[in-house]
C-alpha cells in the first residue's frame, strides 16, 4: 500500500528506513522508488531528466540507486504537485529542501534553472500518474490536485486535499468547482477505457462521501426548524450529490433527514408523513429513474390533525428529471447553490 508524504510526516518513523535498512545501504532502483510513491518509473525519470531530481550520487557505469534523501525529494515533489503547484516550482522547491552537502556534490544534479525545460519553455513531462492522468480542463489547483492524487490512488492525500477544499471554500464551492470535475474526469475516463479507471473512481468516490458525512455528521448546533428530508429516486444509485446537500445544509445549522439511495416510493412517502418535513428533496441522476408520480404523491401529501395540516415543498433535484413538466408543488433548481438556498428558504420562512 502506498502511504502519502503528509501521512508518512504525521507519523514518526513511518515508511522511513531504519540504520539497518538495506535502502540506507545500497538506495533502491528506480523502479521501486516509482512502486513506493506510487508513480510510474516514467514520471520519475522525466522528472531526473527535466528538472534535476535524480540521485544526489551515482557512480559511474552503475544504475541508478536512490538513497532515503533523493527519495525524500521526490515526496516533496509529489506532494506539490498533488496540490497543484506547477512541476517547475515544485521541483525548485523539493530540490531547497536537499541537504546542502547533497546539493552542492560534485555528482549531484543539474540545479533547476540549468535544466532543460525550465528557460526554454520546452515541453514539460507528465505529472504524477504519467499517461494515465485525467483530463480536468481548466480547473482550480485543488482540482488538479485532486485529480493527480486519485490516479495516484493516494487516498490520505486525496483526503488532505477534499477536507482543505471544504475548510477553506466551504461546501458548495468545493462540490461545485474541486470535486465535480474530478468525478467527471473519472468518469470520462472510465467510460472511455472500461475497467481501467474503476478504481480510481471508487477510491476518489469513496473519500468523497466520507469527508462529505464527517462535515454532515460533525455539526452540533443545528436550528430549531423542521429537517429537510433527502432521498434518491426508486432504483436510483447515485447518492453523493445527495451527500453534498446534507453537508450544505448542516454547515448553514439546517438539520435534514438521509434516507440515501434508491429508496422506494411507499417507504418514502411513509417517511414523509412520520417526519413532517417543510421540504423534500429527491435526486435523479438519469431520466429512467425520475419517477414524476412519486414526485406528484409526495407534494400531495399533508399530515397533522384535520385544521391545521401540513405539506411540503417538492425539490426535484439532478438531471434526470431534465425538462419534464413537473407536477405542482415541486421546484427544480439547476445547482447545488439553488437547491440549498430553496431549502433554506422554505424551512426557516
Amino acid at each position: 500500500m502506498v502511504t502519502s508524504p503528509a501521512a508518512q510526516d504525521a507519523r514518526p518513523h513511518a515508511g522511513r528506513p531504519t540504520a539497518a535498512d538495506p535502502l540506507e545501504e545500497a538506495g533502491l532502483p528506480t523502479g521501486g522508488v516509482a512502486q513506493r510513491l506510487g508513480v510510474s518509473p516514467t514520471t520519475v525519470r522525466s522528472w531526473e531528466r527535466r528538472y534535476g531530481l535524480g540521485p544526489a550520487h551515482r557512480e559511474s557505469g552503475h544504475h541508478r540507486r536512490w538513497s532515503p534523501q533523493d527519495i525524500a525529494v521526490l515526496e516533496t515533489m509529489c506532494r506539490l504537485t498533488a496540490r497543484g503547484v506547477p512541476p517547475n516550482e515544485a521541483a525548485r522547491a523539493a530540490l531547497a529542501d536537499r541537504p546542502a552537502a547533497d546539493r552542492t556534490g560534485t555528482s549531484g544534479p543539474t540545479p533547476p534553472e540549468q535544466v532543460t525545460g525550465l528557460q526554454d519553455g520546452a515541453r514539460r513531462g507528465p505529472g504524477p500518474g504519467g499517461s494515465r492522468a485525467l483530463r480536468v480542463g481548466t480547473v482550480r489547483p485543488e482540482c488538479r490536485g485532486l485529480a493527480r492524487a486519485a490516479v495516484r490512488l493516494d487516498a490520505p492525500e486525496v483526503v488532505a486535499i477534499l477536507r482543505e477544499a471544504v475548510e477553506e471554500l466551504g461546501v458548495i464551492d468545493a462540490w461545485t468547482e474541486v470535486i465535480m470535475p474530478a468525478l467527471r474526469a473519472a468518469g470520462r475516463k472510465w467510460a472511455a477505457d472500461g475497467e481501467q479507471y474503476v478504481e480510481v473512481e471508487h477510491l476518489l468516490s469513496w473519500n468523497v462521501s466520507s469527508v462529505l458525512r464527517g462535515v454532515a455528521v460533525g455539526t452540533a448546533a443545528m436550528r430549531p426548524v423542521p429537517p429537510v428530508l433527502l432521498a434518491a429516486a426508486p432504483v436510483e444509485l447515485h447518492s453523493l450529490p445527495l451527500e453534498a446537500t446534507a453537508a450544505a445544509l448542516a454547515e448553514r445549522g439546517l438539520p435534514f433527514r438521509m434516507l440515501g439511495a434508491a429508496v422506494p416510493p411507499r417507504a418514502l412517502l411513509d417517511a414523509v408523513q412520520r417526519i413532517g418535513p417543510r421540504a423534500v428533496m429527491i435526486w435523479s441522476q438519469d431520466r429512467h429513474t425520475a419517477d414524476l408520480e412519486l414526485l406528484g404523491r409526495a407534494a400531495a401529501s399533508v399530515w397533522g390533525p384535520r385544521g391545521s395540516r401540513g405539506g411540503a415543498v417538492v425539490v426535484a433535484a439532478g438531471p434526470g428529471w431534465g425538462r419534464a413538466r413537473l407536477p405542482a408543488g415541486t421546484a427544480a433548481p439547476r445547482t447545488l447553490a439553488d437547491a440549498v438556498d430553496l431549502l433554506e428558504q422554505t424551512v426557516t420562512g
